[in-house]
């Protein structure tokens, strides 16, 4: 990792950023007192938690979704 380049743009070059993620969402929603997870729902669950929960992808999720359709996994 180029360090000084990284820290002269303002970007964030610790761990404490990503571990602030990962609790926020992922502990947060799957630990909960009771829960139980299997892999595939987990992984649904945390794709659409990061969704809503990042600025703006809720809705270019959405318009792809519009322009290109969804399958049915019925």
């Amino acid at each position: 990792m180029d360090y000084p380049r990284f820290v002269a743009e303002g970007l964030p070059i610790g761990s404490g950023v990503i571990e602030a993620a990962c609790k926020t969402l992922v502990k947060q929603r799957l630990c909960a007192s009771g829960m139980r997870w299997k892999t595939k729902g987990a992984g649904i669950v945390l794709s659409l938690r990061a969704l809503t929960q990042t600025v703006g992808r809720w809705a270019q999720f959405w318009q792809k979704i519009d322009q290109f359709g969804a399958e049915c996994c019925c």
